[in-house]
């Protein structure tokens, strides 16, 4: 019986002894599951506060710099805060919550750039024919008074009309003038009337051809392109400089229009964006030219894309910026010999030297003559006729037309001013009442016409 009762022990203590060891057991199993069960509540809070602030981020922070970075491209748009706390999922929601602000900001201001440029368009067009008509009665005023004040009038009048000429055009217009096939030098001294200090603006025709022409549908663009190009160079360069229009022709490339002026510069980054809105991109955004809008070389790049024209910017050996205005062949021609060239209008270089052919014959004159007789070849003696004596030199109305060397715009200036003196002088011996006098000077070039685009 005492063997019974031995066995019976020691079954019971091994029985407590695994019941107490899975108890054990039990209990670290639970404290371990509590344990990783705070671990990962501790990490779920850690990612949604990361993720909370990665979209306070996004609405503070990468969406507004992400609307400025459309207009300014050198703006930084920042990216995930902590990367590492927020999962891929997540982190690709964002990114494409960006790209869809940015895309939907870009469809705002088209629609609203269309909007502005389509009630632009209208103003412009009806702006632009007050301003013809006031024109045209300004012309009729020139002819019957002697008023210099209506000449005044009369080129303020034409820059209001630039002005909107090249609001309308960027704003996708035409021009609103339809021209015939024009000289290319008279498109120049066009141009160069419309610019405030249009006096400083020296035109040197280096063509070979004089009557070479522009098309009659590309002659009144190459016109507003040339004057906003001579407003720019005129308004950021010194009023005592010279502003030089060369006129030059190559062989199956059309013809160039080159501006030089001695002006401040630009540096890189304005030199790049000038650049950029010369080539004619697709599409410029009226809220991208500043405040206010600088839209000169918009307006050139434009009627670059529509034309044909090549404009081309770069550093000038003047110390200013040198603009190569390039037109194309296909667009050039030769007017017939029954069309007139403008007296204004400056004859070529070769042309200008050809007068002085005449001259030729007085050269022999400066060697002595030879009065002993030449031996022959043959050996025998001959005489050599004396070189005739020169004749007397031509009175000046014997030139040809062709060969004056046109006036400068100072002494057009002094001859109309004597002309309108004497024409108040003998009204005032009539009896009439004379107009108001004039210095002999308009001071057309005091306008305040600033160029938009060189800085």
């Amino acid at each position: 019986m005492g063997w019974i009762v031995a066995v019976i022990a020691v079954v019971a203590a091994v029985a407590a002894t695994a019941r107490s060891y899975g108890s054990a057991r039990s209990e670290q199993l639970a404290v371990a599951h509590a344990e990783l069960t705070e671990r990962q509540m501790k990490a779920a809070e850690a990612r949604t506060a990361a993720l909370v602030e990665e979209i306070r981020q996004l609405a503070h922070r990468r969406i507004p710099a992400a609307a400025v970075a459309l207009s300014h491209s050198s703006a930084q748009v920042p990216g995930l805060r902590e990367a590492a706390e927020v999962d891929g999922e997540a982190a690709r929601l964002l990114t494409e919550a960006v790209q869809a602000a940015r895309t939907a900001v870009i469809e705002e201001r088209q629609r609203v750039d269309a909007a502005a440029r389509a009630a632009m368009r209208g103003t412009s067009a009806k702006i632009q024919s007050l301003l013809n008509q006031s024109q045209q009665l300004l012309h009729e005023l020139q002819h019957e008074y002697d008023d210099p004040r209506i000449l005044q009038l009369d080129f303020r009048n034409e820059l209001a009309l630039r002005r909107t000429q090249s609001t309308a055009v960027l704003c996708d217009a035409w021009p609103g003038l339809a021209r015939q096939n024009s000289p290319l030098v008279e498109i120049v001294l066009g141009a160069q009337s419309r610019v405030a200090g249009y006096e400083r603006i020296k035109v040197a025709n280096h063509l070979r051809e004089e009557r070479i022409a522009l098309a009659a549908r590309a002659a009144e663009p190459l016109a507003i392109a040339l004057a906003e190009l001579l407003a720019n160079a005129t308004a950021y360069s010194h009023p005592d400089t010279d502003v030089t229009v060369t006129l030059q022709q190559s062989g199956g490339r059309g013809a160039f229009l080159v501006v030089d002026d001695a002006g401040i510069g630009m540096d890189e980054d304005a030199l790049d964006r000038a650049r950029a809105l010369l080539a004619g991109p697709s599409e410029v955004l009226l809220t991208e030219l500043g405040d206010p809008p600088q839209t000169g070389f918009a307006v050139v790049g434009r009627l670059v894309t529509q034309y044909g024209f090549h404009c081309h910017i770069e550093a000038s050996p003047f110390g200013g910026m040198r603009t190569i205005l390039r037109v194309p062949a296909h667009l050039l021609t030769v007017l017939k010999e029954d069309r007139t060239l403008s007296a204004l209008a400056p004859t070529p270089v070769s042309a200008q030297a050809a007068p002085a052919a005449p001259a030729a014959p007085a050269a022999p004159a400066q060697e002595p003559p030879r009065a002993d007789p030449v031996a022959e070849p043959a050996g025998l003696p001959s005489r050599r006729r004396r070189a005739p004596r020169p004749a007397a030199a031509p009175a000046p109305a014997a030139v040809p037309a062709a060969g004056q060397v046109p006036r400068t715009p100072e002494q057009a200036e002094s001859s109309w001013a004597a002309l309108q003196q004497g024409t108040l002088n003998g009204r005032s011996v009539a009896g009439r009442v004379p107009a108001p006098e004039s210095d002999g000077h308009d001071h057309l070039g005091d306008q305040d016409d600033q160029g938009d685009d060189e800085t």
